[in-house]
């Protein structure tokens, strides 16, 4: 089992990695909370058909449980499902000596976690993530829902009690998913080192033939970095800005595509790519772009913008955008890899990065 420390004004957490976690997850509620009064999951329905149920009857021997089913993917973030989730806690006597559990990928995550921040002001809870990509969401704090207008606009920081990443949940992920979570160990790497990225260059070759060994490391440096970050600055008034990098374009292709159509990861993917281009073009980054978008296209990242998706429209997402200063969208760019800046981009040179990526062979 590998274990690394996060330490923020807030809350200090451990993140726990390692197979067969509910032994783990079982001793940190008796000996944390032992007078407990009930374990509420809050889960991704697929998840918890595959995996759930072996994790809800062993807690079920030890404490009270109920459990909350939501759907799949970012359907989850909306404000109906919110309200079912607080519905469900208060039918079923869920009081402030509850604990909630976050169990399946992002999404679930940042809705399980802005649950426990809001039913009656506030109960703890622990992440229980099941997906790559939640080595990036279930650590910092950040939860939230979605509104139609924007991704994450409600929400709030609220760090877990800590994070319990089972390995035995990746063995059935869908390539689609593996390859959403390495977004955002790549993103990782382009903020911290060149050598980063270039181990994940080598390593990472196809979505069928990645290692246990190499996850774990993945997953172990890509929280590392992140914690880092959000360590020196919880609620990002300074550089917890830079884990944005690909997030400005790329949440407005996600909300544009419609939430639930286009994974988070590849988005940011996109994201990356466009904001790659503007800090060749703006901040002097040396760095062959083309070696790096024709290796992902070769892992299978889909990087095509309907026609139906105009700049237009993409636009006036970004400049709805959180980041966004003065009606205008702020990018995190890099001078070089492990050394990102924010910057506004003139308008212009949007619409030429965003045509660049248009162009990209499909």
């Amino acid at each position: 089992m590998e274990r690394i420390s996060v330490k923020t004004p807030s809350k200090s957490y451990d993140v726990l990695l390692g197979r067969g976690m509910t032994d783990e997850i079982i001793t940190f509620i008796s000996s944390k909370f032992p007078n407990v009064s009930t374990v509420w999951i809050i889960a991704d329905e697929r998840v918890f058909s595959i995996h759930g149920e072996h994790l809800a009857d062993r807690l079920k021997h030890i404490f009270p449980v109920t459990v909350y089913t939501a759907p799949s993917g970012e359907n989850a973030k909306s404000f109906e499902v919110y309200q079912e989730a607080i519905t469900h806690g208060l039918s079923n006597h869920v009081d402030r000596k509850a604990i909630v559990i976050a169990f399946g990928g992002g999404a679930i995550g940042d809705l399980a976690g802005f649950v426990a921040s809001t039913f009656m002001r506030g109960i703890p809870f622990i992440g229980v993530p099941t997906t790559i990509l939640a080595h990036d969401s279930a650590v910092g704090g950040k939860v939230a829902i979605n509104h139609p207008m924007g991704k994450n606009m409600v929400g709030q920081f609220y760090q877990p009690e800590g994070v319990f990443f089972d390995l035995n949940y990746f063995n059935s992920l869908p390539a689609g998913e593996v390859l959403s979570g390495y977004a955002e160990v790549i993103k990782h790497a382009f903020l911290s080192d060149a050598q980063f990225l270039d181990e994940l260059k080598i390593n990472f070759t196809s979505v069928n033939e990645l290692h246990e060994d190499f996850i774990l490391e993945s997953l172990l440096k890509g929280i590392k970095v992140k914690g880092d970050i959000v360590s020196e600055d919880e609620k990002e008034e300074g550089i917890r800005a830079f884990l944005n990098f690909g997030h400005t374009y790329g949440h407005a292709v996600e909300s544009a595509s419609g939430y639930g159509n286009r994974t988070h990861g590849e988005s940011v993917m996109i994201g990356m790519i466009y904001a790659l281009y503007l800090s060749e073009k703006y901040c002097g980054l040396s760095f062959n772009l083309e070696e790096f978008v024709d290796w992902v296209v070769s892992l299978g990242y889909d990087l095509s913008i309907p026609e139906n998706i105009s700049f237009d429209l993409l636009l006036k997402k970004m400049k709805s955008d959180k980041k966004s200063k003065d009606r205008m969208p702020v990018f995190v760019l890099l001078k070089d890899i492990g050394d990102p800046i924010l910057m506004k981009v003139p308008e212009e040179g949007l619409a030429c990065a965003d045509r660049f990526i248009r162009d990209i062979p499909k």
